[in-house]
């Protein structure tokens, strides 16, 4: 429980039996992934109503990410499901055919990319295998020499090399999943191909109009949302370090500074942050992960990340549980190896602008120079607990509140623990105690712990913690 990095897992046909889902929840899940490229809205009702169930079964707290779909920008079938193509061949990705794709040609579903390339331009289908020059546009043709072949199936996606490509981030069906995911109360939505602030706005807009409170995450996986970085975070609560798509558009070698930066970026902004993408991709079909996976999963630990995903590993993998078991196991291990995010160098440049906000900051700074084996955040919001989690004070962080919607929205914040609670009193000092004997009978502390403790004096209300104090467990009994 009391590991800091938290794990996000796709759900999927090997995740879908209620049984490994109370496997995987039990192994570790934090968050699960709903990937709303599949399935209908009934669909995705059914799966966040087993989701509760399963974590109810397991008496934990698991959050639910709705993932949009984004705009298809993919080849249409093949009359025999796939082709292969070699070096120096010529083909067509032609907007107008309707037909099934052949060896000379294939349909798209994205029948505005003649307008977004010319020639010269560079596209990679199938994330990245294989790679066509186009010599000539001639009306919905896009005419290519291939440069590196391979196989070609179904629906495989295209990205321009440096981006370029200008569907909007947001389709009709996102439009209308959004509203799906308000229905659901999902805690996170992530918008695919963000390439702006204001992607990020419109989303946030669609889902309080449908009446929805789920925090925005915006997917990085564009070239042309690099180069606004700063105001896509801004306009998000959180992002996704989405490797898969950036890779392509950005070339690989860019793409692990990339990342190091947008924790950075994130984490000084006091957003959320992702990383995605083929972390333990060998443990779809193999029990152990590769040691440059382990690696891999270590280090987005180390650069700060708050959650590490499974994508196709829980979703379709052969080894769902163990992925999760794996992933928990080298989480736990790099964050001994973790640095305090140089905490003393942030707080002493700082400036706030709240009073829960400088409550929040004072906890850590008193955590990290006294020896306290908790720091306890009674909060309605979430709000305190997130700036807390922004830095690494070396003690776990418990989230004590009676708002369930808040429960399972902390479960992405790394370091935290939720714990439902709801004081007898509006009393700040009953409920500090009620809330340390809470944790006393949860075994979470102990008689003579100290622990340093936040609350606001207007209990029941959010924005409103004004109040910290550091406590020695088991001494108001005496």
């Amino acid at each position: 429980m009391l590991r800091r990095t938290k794990i996000v897992a796709t759900l999927g046909p090997a995740s879908s039996d209620p049984k490994v889902l109370e496997e995987m929840i039990r192994a570790g899940v934090d968050v699960v992934r709903m990937n709303f490229s599949h399935g209908t809205a009934q669909d995705h009702m059914a799966r966040a109503d087993k989701v509760r169930a399963a974590a109810a079964a397991c008496g934990r707290s698991v959050g639910i990410l709705a993932d949009l779909q984004g705009p298809k920008i993919r080849v249409r079938k093949f009359e025999n499901d796939k082709i292969i193509l070699n070096k120096g061949d010529t083909f067509i990705l032609d907007a107008a055919w309707d037909g099934l794709g052949n060896q000379e040609r294939v349909g798209l579903d994205y029948k505005e990319l003649p307008n977004d390339v010319s020639k010269g331009s560079v596209l990679l289908l199938n994330d990245g295998m294989l790679e066509f020059d186009v010599t000539e546009v001639k009306g919905a043709q896009v005419i290519c020499k291939v440069v590196r072949g391979g196989v070609l199936s179904n629906n495989k996606g295209i990205n321009r090399k440096g981006g370029g490509l200008t569907a909007p981030a947001l389709t009709d069906k996102d439009k209308e999943d959004i509203q799906t995911a308000a229905l659901i109360k999902a805690d996170y939505l992530a918008v695919s191909f963000p390439r702006s602030g204001d992607d990020m706005k419109l989303a946030r807009e669609l889902m309080h109009a449908a009446g929805g409170k789920s925090l925005l995450m915006a997917k990085i996986e564009r070239a042309e949302a690099i180069a606004v970085l700063d105001e896509v975070i801004e306009a998000s609560d959180a992002i996704m370090v989405a490797r898969g798509d950036l890779s392509v558009e950005v070339g690989d070698a860019a793409v692990p500074g990339l990342q190091k930066r947008m924790i950075k970026m994130a984490r000084a902004k006091n957003k959320l942050v992702i990383t995605a993408t083929q972390m333990m991709e060998s443990m779809i079909t193999n029990p152990i992960p590769t040691r440059a996976e382990v690696s891999d999963v270590a280090n987005a630990v180390l650069d700060g990340t708050d959650a590490v995903m499974l994508s196709a590993e829980t979703a379709v993998g052969d080894y769902p549980v163990e992925t999760i078991e794996s992933m928990v196991r080298i989480c736990t291990q790099a964050e001994k190896e973790a640095e305090d995010n140089a905490l003393d160098h942030r707080l002493s440049h700082s400036k706030f602008t709240r009073v829960d906000q400088s409550i929040a900051m004072s906890a850590l700074f008193a955590a990290s120079h006294f020896k306290v084996k908790a720091i306890v955040a009674l909060t309605q919001s979430g709000s305190t607990s997130l700036w807390m989690s922004r830095m690494n004070a070396g003690v776990p962080i418990f989230a004590l509140t009676p708002t369930a919607a808040t429960l399972t929205k902390v479960t992405l914040f790394s370091g935290v623990h939720p714990i439902a609670f709801k004081p007898s009193s509006k009393l700040p000092s009953v409920a500090l105690r009620e809330a340390e004997d809470e944790l006393v009978r949860l075994g979470l502390v102990a008689d003579g712990d100290m622990m340093v403790m936040t609350i606001g004096e207007a209990i029941g209300k959010s924005g409103h913690t004004n109040t910290l104090k550091i406590v020695r467990v088991g001494d108001h009994k005496n």
